[in-house]
């Protein structure tokens, strides 16, 4: 399978966005509505993954500060070539935007394998969505999207 990103606007494809993370998100995963939605969807960066049939099959948004967040790739289509694509693309971005450094808030399980990988801890941990994270950090040209698998 091969896909493609492409940059998109909130305002313009709001609804499409909407609908990609509420199906991973809020229906899939049972993340409250309320938490998935918030005001960095105005401010940031979104992207829309496509498969080889030019299907929509995920999402992911790059915040002002650096914080990529809200990845959603639909179950079908969840892979390392999806994640790559989406991750890399949203990398592509803050390098554009001169951002020297990306974070990601991390479930507390699979910290140890982003360190691995050249993140580093950032802050205490906290709670979102009622579960407990790490906000990590990695400069923007160290980045390597080895160990992702989902990113709220």
């Amino acid at each position: 399978m091969v896909y493609h990103v492409s940059k998109v606007n909130w305002f313009e494809q709001q609804t499409l966005l909407t609908e990609l993370r509420e199906k991973v998100f809020v229906y899939e995963l049972n993340l409250p509505k309320k938490v998935e939605f918030d005001s960095l969807d105005k401010q940031s960066e979104h992207a829309i993954i496509y498969d080889d049939s030019n299907t929509p099959v995920g999402t992911g948004r790059l915040c002002p500060n650096g914080l990529i967040s809200r990845v959603a790739i639909i179950s079908q289509h969840r892979n390392k070539d999806a994640y790559y694509s989406i991750l890399n693309y949203l990398v592509v971005i803050a390098k554009e935007k001169g951002l020297s450094n990306i974070f990601i808030n991390s479930v507390l399980d699979e910290v140890p394998s982003f360190i691995e990988y050249g993140f580093c801890k950032k802050g205490c941990v906290f709670m979102e969505a009622g579960i407990p994270r790490q906000q990590l950090c990695c400069p923007v040209n160290e980045f390597c999207a080895e160990p992702f698998t989902m990113l709220h």
